[in-house]
Order: structure tokens, then sequence, then C-alpha cells
């Protein structure tokens, strides 16, 4: 072997197949690996990986950086916490193909289903695209830390076929479902990684109303279906309410089947429908018992809610006196609470009527949890605000106050929102150990306000491989292989999520012992100075992207060897029969 460009030596490999790790060195020549085992040449540059583990960089397949890939080089947090491959268009949310005059309906779309705000979109976008593969064109031309895929939205495709009628959910006609399969198998044919759609209430644009997607026809949904069997190639991805079980089920069936590709839905425990996962994970064995390839994407943890006076959410937005202080920079909104008449005030009102979803938080406190030193996500329900608070004989309201004036009001509270029905992770470690369900839905780049659950694949080892103590732990290996290999096989992406000879360098140097996340916080970092939520992590000792060291401990190193994905990728010629 002629001298390798990086050689990590001496580490634990963890190969991304679920196997028992080797200590073995691994070296990469350009961006792919080389050899994995013992190297006696000494490469041009070497990470001393003793005591460490070495795994395949996180593959993470649900993402919203659409915008953001068009004006930012770096995808974090999600670049900074492992991820060496990202992928967006989730939800039916996205960007084009855009007609000019439509461009702000996207935005309004985007700013409501995920919470991006709708300033620094205005501000970040450059518009310099019509259809996907020109959109596609505009992502190529800026370098990136790591690499990038994005899928057709629904919500998108469809205003664009339809004007203000597609917007208005109003029925597609013949003409234009013929319309939406051509530029969907045109833009798989350019290189989109597959198709995602939303068709669930919770979805609203910023201005409340439904999503367009919602309720679209059955014909509509098998033209688009046909499109990925056109071309040949992609993945579907759906959110749904499955209020109708048996029909949503049977149509994700039949379109697996028109497309002849994989689908994969987004599954959670919610407080409103708390067996409903139950069912749904019935109705995926069976199916893939029958050769479907559906699979559930899962969170490993709640999903949180970080309620705070910086945020997007907290259960004071909606009470009158709060109003009054609402648009007050943080400094003088703090002042403003600390005087007692203030707190009395606020403390005594009840929530202003037309807040559903924050007036459904006020009462909730027996979910609400104080952030001391660490984030526990998997808190004792005796150690919720409403716990607390019954136990002082206090309205919890005065432990929320005083907790959202911590750090001068940059303090937050976790909210488990979904997967924690009974108080604890048990349900959720039921849905990530059957075979049928993928690791997913950290939302990165989305929600910026309020939920930072892009460290999931973080989580996932420190935490349920480690440090849990409420009931099981899963295996390192598997995990890994979960985040890796699974997620990329599970969207095409063959050439990625195992350390062997051939497969592209994407590492990650981790001291496991190590290993944590902080505490989440907030940035002003986004264009016209936007608000988002950060979280940063100890011990990734360094990522490595194509063979190049992106980021040691966290910090960014300048290189910027991602690229926009094309399209499957297919595995190495040398392993493909594997």
């Amino acid at each position: 072997m002629s001298q390798a460009d990086l050689v990590i030596r001496g580490g634990l490999v963890f190969d991304g197949r679920g196997g028992a790790p080797v200590q073995a060195d691994v070296a990469i020549t350009g961006d792919r690996i080389v050899a994995v085992g013992t190297v006696a040449e000494r490469g041009r540059e070497e990470i001393d990986a003793t005591g460490l583990i070495v795994t395949p960089g996180w593959v993470d397949i649900h993402t919203h950086y659409d915008g953001q890939i068009t004006w930012d080089s770096r995808m974090t947090p999600s670049s900074t916490l492992g991820a060496t491959t990202v992928v967006a268009g989730n939800c039916g949310v996205g960007f084009a193909p855009v007609r000019p005059q439509d461009r702000d309906t996207l935005i309004r779309l985007m700013e409501g289903v995920e919470d991006i705000p709708g300033a620094a979109l205005h501000a970040g976008l450059s518009w310099n695209w019509e259809s996907f593969a020109e959109y596609m064109d505009a992502v190529d031309e800026l370098p990136h830390d790591i690499d990038v895929a994005v899928q057709v939205p629904h919500g998108a495709l469809r205003v664009y076929v339809m004007g203000e009628r597609g917007a208005n959910r109003d029925p597609a006609t013949a003409d234009e479902n013929a319309r939406m399969r051509e530029l969907t198998r045109d833009a798989i044919r350019a290189g989109a990684l597959g198709f995602s759609t939303t068709r669930t209430m919770v979805h609203r644009t910023a201005d409340g109303d439904l999503t367009p997607t919602l309720g679209a026809a059955r014909a509509e949904m098998e033209a688009i279906a046909g499109g990925l069997a056109d071309a040949g190639s992609g993945v579907l991805q759906w959110v749904s309410d499955f209020s109708d079980m048996e029909g949503e089920f049977q149509l994700i069936r039949d379109l697996t089947r028109i497309a002849g590709q994989p689908l994969s839905f987004s599954m959670v425990q919610a407080d409103v429908v708390p067996d409903q996962w139950r069912e749904l994970t019935r109705r995926l064995d069976e199916a893939a018992a029958e050769g479907f390839p559906i699979k559930a994407q899962v969170a490993g943890r709640p999903v949180g809610l970080m309620l705070g006076l910086q945020g997007s959410a907290h259960p004071f937005i909606s009470r009158p006196a709060y109003r009054e202080i609402a648009d007050l920079p943080l400094a003088e909104k703090v002042a403003a609470m600390r005087d007692q008449a203030f707190r009395a005030r606020l403390i005594g009102e009840k929530p202003e009527k037309g807040h559903p979803f924050i007036n459904s938080l006020a009462g909730a406190h027996h979910k609400m949890y104080a952030i001391e030193g660490e984030i526990d996500y998997e808190p004792d329900p005796a150690t919720s605000l409403g716990a607390r608070g019954k136990a002082l004989g206090i309205n919890p309201d005065e432990l929320l106050y005083d907790a959202m004036l911590a750090d001068e009001g940059r303090a937050f509270l976790f909210f488990p929102m979904h997967n924690y029905v009974e108080g604890s992770l048990e349900n959720v470690r039921a849905m990530l150990a059957n075979p049928n369900t993928l690791s997913g839905l950290s939302d990165g780049g989305a929600h910026v306000g309020a939920i930072c659950d892009v460290s999931l694949p973080t989580f996932m080892l420190s935490y349920w491989c480690r440090d849990r103590t409420r009931g099981l732990r899963f295996d390192l290996a598997e995990t890994i292989r979960g985040q890796t290999k699974d997620t990329a096989d599970a969207v095409g992406l063959n050439d990625r999520g195992v350390v062997a000879p051939g497969y592209l360098a994407d590492l990650n140097v981790i001291d496991f012992d190590r290993l944590k996340l902080n505490v989440p916080y907030m940035v002003y970092d986004l264009p016209t100075a936007a608000r988002r939520l950060m979280q940063d992590a100890q011990g990734y000792v360094a990522t490595i992207k194509s063979g190049q060291v992106i980021y040691r401990e966290g910090q960014a190193t300048g290189a910027l060897p991602g690229r926009l994905i094309r399209g499957r990728q297919s595995a190495p010629q040398r392993l493909a029969a594997e």
C-alpha cells in the first residue's frame, strides 16, 4: 500500500455492521478507506485513537436544512455533533420547484411547519432557481462541511403545478396529477433522493392555515408514486395523523408497490393517542413480513420543547400581562418580570383564548422540568414543577416563573411533548428495538426556537448505551449500526455508513467515556440575526468527512469537503456482494 493520507491509529473500531468492535488502524487515501487492520506505514497525517472508539459518521435522514444549505457552508449543529451526511426536504416542505409569485407561500409554509424564522428565510434565500434541478445546482455551488441530500417536497410541487388552488387544497385535475408525476420523475432523475409529504393537522402555515398537502387524494399520491417508478429510484417520506388508520396504512402499502421504492413514516407516542404507536407497529410488522419496504422513523427520546423567554414557546405567552413586555429586549423583559407587582398580576391571570397549543402547555406542569446543571432526557416525574409545587403546597406557576428567570432569562425548561406519556422511555425502547424502525426525527435545522433534538445520535450513544439507570440499555455496536449503515441503506446511500475498504472515509473518533451533551442555548446567527437553538457536546475528538478532518473537539478546521449527493449511491464494487 502506498502512503496513506490519514491513518487513525489504534482505536476500537465499530464498523457500522453491528458486530463486535476490533482494535485496529484505519488508513485513508483521498476520500476512501483503504485499509482496516494493522497499518505498518506512517500516514501523511495521523490521529492517535488509543483508548478511543472509531465509528462511521452519523447519517441523519430527517433534517430541514433546505434553506441553510443555500447560504451556509456549515450544517451546524449536525456537523459538530458527528453527522457527516444529512437528508433535507422532509415533511413535504421546501423551496423548489417554485415560481416567483409563490416564494412567500413556501416561506410561510416552512416558517409555520418547521419554526424557521421567515425574516431569515427572506434574507437568506437567493431564489436563483425555479426547477428542482436548478435548486440542486444552487446548493451544489456552495461548499459544505458535510454531504447533503435533498428530497422533492410535496407542498412546493403542488403549489408549482396548481398555484393558489394547490395552496388552498383544491383537488388536482388529471392533467395536474400527470404534471406532478412528470416533475417528480425529472427531479429524481436530476438527483433528488426522494419525495416527502405531510398529511397531519398539526402542521400549519405561519398564518395558521392547513398545509397544501393535507388530504391530497389517492389519485394524486398514486401519480407521484408513478413518478418514482418512472425514474426507477427514490424514497417516500411520510407524515400522517393516521386518524383513518385502515385507509392511510393501505395507501402507503399501495404507494410502495406502485413506486417500487421504500417508504418511511414518522412514529411517536402522542398524549392524545397514547396507544396508536402499538397499532402502527402491528401493521408495520405485518407489512414488512409481506415484503413491503416500509419503515417507521423513531426518535430515541422525548420530542422535547425548550420553554423559555428566548424561545418560541412558554406557558406565559398568552397571558395579557406578558403580552405587554413580549417585544422588549431580554434584559428589559427580565427586569420587568422581577417586579413583584407584575409577577403577582401575571401569575394571577388566565391565558387568553386563541392560543390552543400554548394554552395546553399552561396547565401541564406535570411535564415541565427545570434544567439544573445538566439536561435529563428521562426525568423522574416526581421532579416536575407540578410535583414540586404540590409537595410545597404552592402554585407551580411560581416555580415556573422563577425557573424562566434563571441565568438572566436565558434558562430553558424541558417539556417532553411526545414519547413520554408514562413518564419513562420504555415505550421508546420498544419502538427502537423493533427491526422495522429507523433512528430518525432529529429535525436538524428546524424548530429553531423550540426544539433541539438534532443531538439524538449523540444521545443514543451516551444515554442508551452507557448512562441509563431507569431500565435496560442498548448494545453500543447495534446502536452505531442503527444510525450509520441502517439509515444510509434506508435511503439508498450504500457508499457510506461502514468502516471498511472502499467506503467513503466518513468517521468519528470519540472519547466514549467523556461523551456528553451540554445544555441547549440560544444563538443569533441566522440571516437578520434571527435566533436558533444550539447544542454542543464533549467527547468528539475528531470528525472526518471524505478523508478530511472537519472538526476537532467540536472546533472547525476550515475543511469543506462536503458535497450535494445526487441520487442513490452504490456500495463499493469489491464489497457490493456483502
